[in-house]
């Protein structure tokens, strides 16, 4: 039972009033740590519970943030955690799980996936693997089924076909690439579902890490293509599960 339900069951059978019930619900939606404020109610205005940025966070921090958390949600998702960083926490969130490819961890189990249909998580080389592994754990533990599609950049398009059906099948689909970044166009102008494009730092002296490939997707020919931040494979997924499980309210 959460707290939010046992102030409400308090004030139906008259132990609390409504008006110091409203002042103790007001106090659940934040939790101040001195270090952090901690939004908790975020997944009644979002759909989604706040998720913590790993980087510059110290393990300690972190381990308080998921405690804050656990107390009104799961599962918990932390970005941007480094291997060293988890060994360091895991004692303190023994049912933590650590992805490593990923650099992500989650506590509590994935969310009940609210659509049958799922999500293409789209690379164009191996190398992209670590921004991929983001946007599908990201999406998974948001309830959402993921399709991996991986190494299919344009260097090699005859692998692109030959999973082209998978592709098409999804609701939506992630597509991830560095170096030039034209995957991106390729597979908009093939599927008739939202692209969501997510360039990487990947490649040599021009792609500037990840900026010849942003500009590449911005500049695309291709409609339906959306365009997040450099290595962005959280935002991306974000985007993606609120797509997929959008209702229609089409009766």
């Amino acid at each position: 039972m959460t707290l939010m339900t046992e102030i409400l069951q308090q004030v139906a059978t008259g132990q609390l009033s409504p008006s110091l019930a409203e002042k103790q619900l007001e106090a659940t939606r934040t939790a101040a740590l001195g270090f952090a404020n901690v939004d908790l109610d975020r997944p009644r205005r979002n759909g989604f519970p706040e998720v913590i940025y790993g980087a510059g966070k110290t393990a300690t921090q972190i381990v308080g943030i998921v405690q804050a958390l656990s107390q009104q949600s799961l599962p918990i998702l932390t970005t941007r955690l480094s291997e060293k960083k988890f060994e360091a926490l895991k004692p303190a969130l023994p049912t933590a799980i650590y992805y490593a490819t990923a650099r992500c961890m989650t506590v509590g189990e994935q969310m009940v996936s609210r659509s049958k249909d799922y999500i293409a998580v789209v690379t164009a080389g191996t190398s992209d693997l670590p921004v991929a592994e983001e946007a599908a754990i990201t999406a998974e533990t948001f309830g959402n089924r993921v399709e991996r599609v991986y190494d299919v950049g344009v260097a090699g398009i005859h692998r692109l076909f030959a999973k082209l059906e998978i592709i098409r099948g999804a609701h939506v689909v992630i597509v991830i690439a560095g170096m030039e970044g034209a995957l991106a166009s390729v597979v908009g102008g093939l599927v008739d579902k939202p692209v969501i494009a997510v360039p990487t730092s990947v490649g040599y002296g021009t792609n500037f890490q990840g900026v010849t490939a942003l500009l590449t997707m911005l500049n695309s020919c291709a409609s339906g293509i959306t365009v997040v931040n450099i290595d962005n494979g959280f935002g991306a997924a974000y985007s993606a599960s609120m797509i997929n499980q959008l209702k229609s309210s089409v009766k």
